[in-house]
């Protein structure tokens, strides 16, 4: 049995990045944790969306975790929620780091998966940050899995221009990273059903909102029968 310890930047992260990876490991007798390094209570603010406010969305998306993690089979007392306010991560990089050591130190993971260096969100980026350091301040014997939910520029053109497979030769290239095929088809019904606890995330609230808070070529990307990982 391992410790496998998974990093979302907001709450949905981990289902969308590896979800289906996650119950794969559980259904092996792997011991998965997830660390929610911030509270996600902007997700909505970013597509127009006033009502619920931030702080009410906050819970919202805590609730919203809790029962996508009970879908994908963790155990409550695995999962870690630093509450730190969303878009402001790189600003709380050592209070956020310390506490990731913290954990990291406690669970002593052979595996971690957290985001890849080059993501359009800010939080993501100083995910990727955080856990490195902290990877690297107790000089963990772990491997490292990344995961892309979205691209920054310009590579984020690049994805929408090539193909999916001469981007991603051209990432591990650029990144100095194999790419790692996880087949989770046997698993992503479990995947999707998680990902739908995520309501507020999918939801139209007005006629003036032109999107979800989970763009269409992040869902579409998530929902394949297997998951992409830098390592």
């Amino acid at each position: 049995m391992k410790n496998i310890a998974v990093f979302a930047p907001h709450p949905d992260d981990e289902v969308l990045g590896c979800g289906g990876t996650i119950v794969k490991k559980l259904r092996c007798g792997d011991e998965v944790f997830v660390i929610f390094m911030t509270d996600g209570r902007y997700g909505l603010n970013e597509v127009g969306v006033k009502d619920p406010d931030p702080l009410e969305h906050k819970f919202i998306r805590k609730e919203e975790a809790l029962k996508a993690a009970e879908i994908l089979g963790l155990k409550k007392e695995n999962l870690f929620f630093l509450d730190i306010e969303d878009k402001t991560l790189g600003k709380h990089k050592f209070h956020a780091l310390e506490k990731v050591v913290g954990i990291l130190k406690d669970i002593h993971p052979t595996e971690v998966y957290f985001p890849q260096e080059l993501e359009y969100n800010t939080d993501h980026r100083a995910t990727y940050n955080i856990v490195k350091d902290a990877i690297e301040k107790l000089d963990l014997n772990t491997v490292e899995y990344c995961y892309a939910i979205a691209w920054k520029f310009p590579f984020f053109l690049l994805s929408h221009i090539l193909n999916e497979n001469s981007f991603y030769n051209l990432m591990c290239t650029f990144l100095r990273r194999r790419l790692l095929y996880v087949d989770i088809s046997k698993f992503l019904p479990i995947k999707v059903k998680a990902i739908r606890q995520y309501a507020s995330q999918l939801k139209i609230y007005s006629e003036h909102q032109k999107e979800t808070a989970i763009k269409k070529f992040i869902l579409e990307a998530s929902l394949k029968n297997e998951e992409k990982f830098f390592v």
